[in-house]
């Protein structure tokens, strides 16, 4: 009797001038997620991804993608939409704070009043999101993360390899000290 073979899934789009990127360029260790603003178990993890970066900021790089689940997730589109029309003003990580901290608060109205608080211009993001101008970027990501073997979020890619482990600190911080020494 035969053992059957795991397989890892490994990120196949690799990370690009186009992608939205926290810490230094050349850190040894580089996490690629794929979330959905509306999503839970992404918004349980954000702190503790938020702490891993404080905690190595000089060894971790973060990368951002999009991954709504919209027949679950109601707003998630919307809500990547709008981080997108504020990356277009150099605001990507601070909407992306926003709604990962206001998960409650992600249906239009709310969300026009976050972008207002941040100092966006709300009714111009509202009509490039009303417009669909940032769809394309969204199913980009979207379908990259399909490509990667993802199928539900948070997933985790740790030097291009998928992390099975869990969402805790404790766990990101193993699995980001074993990247960088291996």
């Amino acid at each position: 009797m035969s053992t059957p073979l795991q397989v890892t899934a490994r990120l196949r789009d690799p990370v690009t001038a186009d992608d939205h990127v926290r810490g230094p360029a050349d850190a040894p260790v580089t996490i690629v997620e794929y979330g959905d603003f509306q999503c839970q178990f992404c918004g349980a993890a954000y702190p503790n991804l938020h702490e891993l970066l404080r905690q190595r900021a000089d060894t971790v790089r973060m990368v951002y993608r999009y991954f709504p689940i919209a027949n679950v997730h109601p707003y998630a589109e919307r809500a990547a939409e709008t981080a997108e029309a504020a990356a277009a003003r150099g605001r990507f990580w601070e909407m992306h704070d926003w709604l990962y901290e206001h998960q409650d608060q992600l249906d239009p109205v709310h969300l026009s009043l976050g972008v207002e608080q941040l100092g966006l211009p709300p009714d111009e993001l509202n009509a490039e999101v009303e417009g669909r101008v940032y769809a394309d970027r969204v199913r980009r990501d979207f379908v990259g993360g399909i490509r990667s073997g993802v199928n539900g979020t948070p997933t985790l890619f740790v030097n291009g390899v998928r992390h099975e482990g869990g969402y805790d600190l404790p766990d990101l911080l193993t699995a980001v000290d074993a990247a960088a020494n291996a």
